[in-house]
């Protein structure tokens, strides 16, 4: 298996890309648009996810990199904690919740499982 050169190689990364643009595209429609506060937490939790991920990678040291993707699955479980409020206060349907719910879960699922294959890497 080839080294990962670039932190846009790491599925993690491109999966938190994904979840950040998804975010952006649904804070940007109907109610959602109008609740400038709300939706700029929930756009900078996602953004916070794929930022850490390459900030951790480009540090270049094992350490740094794992807890990086600490804080990366941290704010997916941030966004998926704003989702729910937005459920709650009716900005997404049930399907919309479910499908941004679960895509969030997948990638805090992903970056645990690179974080626990750096952890590896220091022993």
């Amino acid at each position: 298996m080839a080294k990962v050169q670039k932190f846009e190689e790491l599925v993690a990364w491109q999966k938190a890309r994904d979840l950040n643009n998804a975010i952006y595209t649904i804070t940007r429609k109907r109610e959602f648009a109008k609740d400038y506060r709300f939706a700029r937490q929930i756009q900078a939790a996602a953004l916070s996810a794929m930022s850490n991920i390459a900030e951790g990678f480009e540090r270049n040291r094992p350490a740094e990199f794992h807890q990086f993707l600490s804080v990366a699955k941290g704010s997916c479980g941030e966004v998926r904690s704003q989702l729910y409020a937005a459920l709650d206060v009716g900005y997404l349907d049930q399907e919309e919740f479910t499908r941004l719910r679960d895509f969030a879960e997948e990638v805090g699922r992903i970056i645990n499982g690179l974080r626990s294959s750096i952890g590896n890497w220091e022993k």
